[in-house]
């Protein structure tokens, strides 16, 4: 068994295997361990919008239609309204994520990655990893462990403000979907979602800063998601994650690299974090193809700046019920500017015109009532 590799990648869930695979592909060796048995799950909205989907494609994996559902734009839901924006180009789809791992796996043993399930790394260096019983030598390791990752810690990364944290529970339902847009739902205390990911499950999620609540009481407040769930069966066990905007002021040390969540995160209200793990996956292999760390730091800054952005406009709407409506009034007044700040979202519209949208909406704001 080889004790040396180029690439060492610890976690595997999609952002490790997303890594892997572009290092792989890249001519690297890889190596990737991680302490859970696959399919590993997790809390998780299920979707991948346009831009996620068109970076999977770029790093080889193809989902198969059977395995997930197509999603055609974004809707937002108020108590009292509703607007909806299309996808222009790419469709987005949604897809359970322990089938999104299996394909994910299945793709890195390909490409001839060794994997090692169930096995837990106990320490880095600059040049080693040690696993139990044994120390792998490497040129470069890569911490894809979570947002609480002890690989930005070793390597001395784990700085950077504090965020404000939202708690968030996931669960599926069997049910005839009803709909093949992103729902949206806007309440008083909380937000909802609702993604189908087959043609008889939707998937159900629930954010808000109250610890104490659970999907079944933040249902409550959403009368059009409890009439669609009505009689459904529920089809898996509830599942609880905490999530929020988290930057660290560096996500690269030495020959040490940060990707997914373990550097650093965005909202679960974007719908981007997978999409923007599976985007920084092909920039740092780049980065060690040409043997350039800093070149990574770099680019994933300017990948993290739009998911940002727009989770942070998206969560002024957050226990506002009287500002969501107004907003939503304008979305169904002037649906072009709903339609342009999906575009913003998705990356179809570059960055630069987030301010020229952003003043659009405020002005549309203005007239909301005149």
């Amino acid at each position: 068994m080889l004790n040396s590799t180029d690439v060492f990648v610890i976690g595997g869930g999609p952002a490790g295997l997303a890594a892997a695979v572009a290092a792989r592909r890249r001519g690297f060796r890889v190596m990737l361990a991680d302490g859970a048995e696959p399919p590993i799950d997790k809390a998780c909205g299920e979707a991948l919008l346009p831009d996620g989907v068109e970076a999977l494609e770029r790093l080889g994996i193809q989902i198969p239609s059977t395995e997930a559902w197509s999603l055609r734009g974004i809707r937002f839901l108020s108590a009292s309204r509703s607007a909806d924006a299309r996808f222009t180009s790419q469709h987005g789809i949604a897809i359970r994520r322990t089938a999104l791992h299996g394909l994910m796996s299945e793709r890195a043993e390909q490409l001839g990655v060794q994997l090692f399930w169930q096995t837990a790394v106990k320490s880095i260096s600059r040049e080693e990893v040690e696993l139990e019983g044994r120390r792998i030598r490497t040129r470069w390791i890569i911490g894809a462990d979570g947002a609480n990752s002890r690989v930005r810690r070793w390597a001395g990364l784990d700085v950077g403000p504090r965020p404000r944290l939202r708690f968030a529970f996931r669960q599926h339902f069997r049910v005839k979907p009803w709909t093949d847009h992103v729902e949206v739902y806007w309440g008083d205390r909380c937000q909802g979602y609702a993604t189908a990911v087959s043609r008889e499950q939707v998937c159900v999620a629930l954010a808000s800063h109250d610890s104490q609540m659970r999907l079944e009481e933040g249902l409550n407040g959403f009368a059009a998601l409890r009439a669609n769930l009505a009689h459904a069966e529920v089809v898996s066990s509830e599942r609880g994650a905490i999530t929020g905007n988290r930057q660290f002021r560096r996500v690269s040390k030495g020959r040490v690299a940060l990707i997914g969540d373990a550097s650093g995160t965005v909202d679960a209200i974007t719908g981007e974090g997978l999409g923007l793990a599976f985007c920084q996956a092909i920039a740092l292999a780049e980065a060690l193809r040409n043997d350039d760390p800093a070149s990574y730091q770099r680019e994933h800054r300017r990948l993290s700046r739009r998911p940002l952005w727009m989770a942070r406009l998206m969560l002024t709407l957050d226990r506002r019920p009287r500002l969501q409506e107004r907003t939503l009034e304008v979305f169904q007044r002037h649906p072009e500017v709903f339609r342009r700040l999906v575009e913003l979202h998705v990356g179809i519209l570059p960055p630069s015109h987030i301010v020229k949208d952003g003043l659009t909406l405020g002005w549309g704001l203005l007239r909301a009532r005149s």
